[in-house]
């Protein structure tokens, strides 16, 4: 079975949601969900690290065709990734099926994901 979707998970810190998602959509995410969340670690790996983990996440999770996972992972780490102060993180999972989405793009919007290129 070839899974045709991927779900990306982004995690960030408060505030850097709306950020993420702009990422996304400009590298061909068509929408996204965010929830609220909480990160925790251990006080040894916060000095072993020497960072400090801000609690407060939000989760942008993003529903999107396999053939755009790599760009859209590549736009959110320029924008939000571990270097920026949203302290993202970001990862894909397979999914096997979907039901709810519109399988009928117009053919302005192929045109449109064919020259989408989110590189470095």
């Amino acid at each position: 079975m070839t899974n045709k979707y991927d779900c990306i998970l982004c995690i960030v810190n408060s505030g850097f949601s709306e950020v993420a998602m702009d990422a996304a959509k400009a590298c061909g995410a068509r929408g996204g969900t965010i929830l609220n969340g909480r990160g925790t670690i251990s006080k040894d790996a916060e000095k072993f690290f020497n960072i400090s983990i801000q609690p407060e996440k939000e989760i942008v999770m993003i529903l999107a065709k396999k053939e755009l996972i790599n760009g859209i992972l590549k736009g959110l780490y320029n924008a939000v990734g571990s270097k920026t102060e949203a302290q993202g993180i970001a990862f894909a999972l397979p999914v096997d099926e979907v039901v709810g989405i519109e399988e009928n793009m117009t053919k302005k919007e192929e045109k449109k994901d064919e020259e989408l290129k989110c590189t470095q």
